[in-house]
């Protein structure tokens, strides 16, 4: 009895074939997705394959004559979406290949081997995933959704959210949920929200994911508000301010915001050297200004705005200024110490003092570099006299750089005090000199010119010379007596 029954159980196998468990795919909408199923294959003879979909019939099928079919729902554009590759029958292999697969796509399928009076017939979920976001154009501030839809839903599953590869952690302002088809995460369109957001499924034990960019329209630069922008005193400064392209605002204003109003900042008046005139090789789109010589005083917040589509948007950012302050403790042996000084330091962690050097033509080089805020030189000399360069840096690298100039005084060293006092007093001796004989040529000039005049007229001149004969002969003749 036991004997028979075992063999009735072989017959029933063999005959009837053997259903596997259903096997879950997950693909993303617009791309290929390959439905598995292999079985032993025959060496005697071809087999007979039928791919079919629930809903929708035969999708592909292949006679053991080689004459194939395919449905004719499954082309595109004349193009076949749906095929078996014939170079993978042959080690068993008679999964299908659906090309830029779509939510009507997503089902149940089965596929079915015949081999003689063997089939082995194999169940496949397509589920089909896709992250959409609405509305399609994202002004900067609107509200924004982006949602994960997986057709059909696998109930029970998990889905995570990721911003440009990294986990998205949900942040103020930002809600999520997900009803019975769909994850959604809703929020503003900020530069918060813009990027590469991917939607990663998982159901037992398999995982598929689809992705979609998130792009908002709006001031692009700077990014974010409380931009820091530094620059030094008596150096210029370009203020960003640029659109997305394509968008032109109207009515754009640059203020600068006065400090003692903390939740509404109140426009203040923007400074003597600041400029918002575009130039010409701007494009309609970049609204920068830019101020041509920075003052101290010129740090603080400043605003560009303008209107896009009937929305206000706005971007702030800050001017920070920076300046070298230097102070001379001793004349006596010349030193000298120098201090970098910035608006808002809150952004530097760390200063650089570099010795800028200057060969004979031109060329800038750097010599010697020390650390801190403070650079001190105890003894000024032709090694470290010239230009300084404070550079500060904050935790991504350089922010800005301001630069002091030292010169090479009388006095800061004994020798060159000597040298120098030794130069002076011949420089004066030889003025001396040549005031001297200024004076001799003047004089000799003088005498020259009156000569002149006198030999333009020769009958004063005899009269002269008879006079003075005259008085000369009784001058000898009262000697004589």
């Amino acid at each position: 009895m036991l004997l028979e029954c075992f063999i009735f159980g072989v017959i029933t196998f063999l005959m009837t074939g053997v259903q596997c468990e259903v096997t879950e795919v997950l693909a993303e909408a617009g791309s290929q997705a390959v439905l598995p199923c292999k079985c032993s294959p025959s060496p005697s003879m071809p087999p007979a394959i039928i791919w079919s979909k629930a809903d929708k019939g035969t999708v592909w099928r292949k006679e053991k004559s080689g004459l194939q079919y395919r449905g004719s729902s499954w082309s595109q554009k004349g193009i076949q979406r749906a095929q078996c590759p014939h170079s993978q029958f042959e080690t068993g292999d008679y999964s299908l290949q659906i090309n830029n697969v779509n939510e009507e796509d997503g089902g149940m399928y089965s596929c079915r081997v015949e081999h003689g009076d063997q089939f082995t017939k194999n169940e496949v979920m397509l589920r089909i995933i896709k992250v959409s976001v609405s509305p399609s154009g994202h002004i900067w501030g609107n509200d924004v959704s982006i949602s994960c839809d997986v057709t059909p839903w696998p109930y029970g599953a998990t889905v995570q959210w990721m911003l440009n590869n990294s986990p998205f952690v949900h942040q103020t302002g930002i809600t999520s949920n997900r009803d019975t088809a769909k994850s959604v995460v809703r929020g503003k369109a900020t530069a918060r929200l813009t990027g590469n957001w991917t939607c990663v499924v998982g159901y037992k034990g398999i995982e598929g994911r689809a992705s979609a960019m998130l792009t908002v329209k709006g001031i692009i630069q700077p990014s974010e508000d409380n931009t820091k922008v530094y620059a030094a005193v008596g150096s210029a400064v370009t203020l960003p301010c640029v659109f997305s392209p394509g968008l032109i605002p109207s009515n754009q204003v640059w203020d600068k915001l006065k400090p003692e109003f903390l939740f509404e900042p109140a426009p203040g008046q923007l400074p003597s050297s600041f400029s918002s005139s575009p130039l010409s090789s701007q494009l309609p789109w970049e609204k920068s200004a830019s101020l041509k010589e920075v003052a101290f005083e010129d740090d603080g917040k400043y605003r560009c705005s303008g209107t896009i589509e009937g929305q206000r948007l706005s971007r702030s950012m800050q001017l920070v200024v920076a300046k070298i302050d230097s102070s001379i403790p001793s004349k006596k042996t010349g030193s000298v110490t120098l201090t970098c000084q910035l608006t808002d330091p809150s952004e530097v962690i760390d200063y650089e003092w570099v010795h800028v050097v200057y060969d004979l033509n031109g060329t800038q080089s750097v010599g010697s570099i020390q650390k801190g805020k403070t650079l001190s030189i105890t003894k000024v000399s032709e090694d470290n006299w010239g230009e300084w360069a404070c550079r500060f840096y904050g935790k991504e690298g350089i922010l800005g750089n301001v630069t002091y100039h030292i010169q090479l005084m009388s006095g800061q060293s004994g020798q060159k005090s000597s040298g120098l006092s030794q130069n002076t007093a011949a420089t004066v001796g030889l003025s001396f000199l040549l005031l001297i004989l200024l004076l001799i040529l003047a004089q000799m000039y003088k005498n020259h010119q009156r000569r002149k005049r006198l030999f333009r007229y020769p009958a004063l001149e005899t009269i002269v010379h008879t006079t003075s004969n005259e008085r000369e002969e009784r001058e000898r003749n009262q000697v004589k007596k």
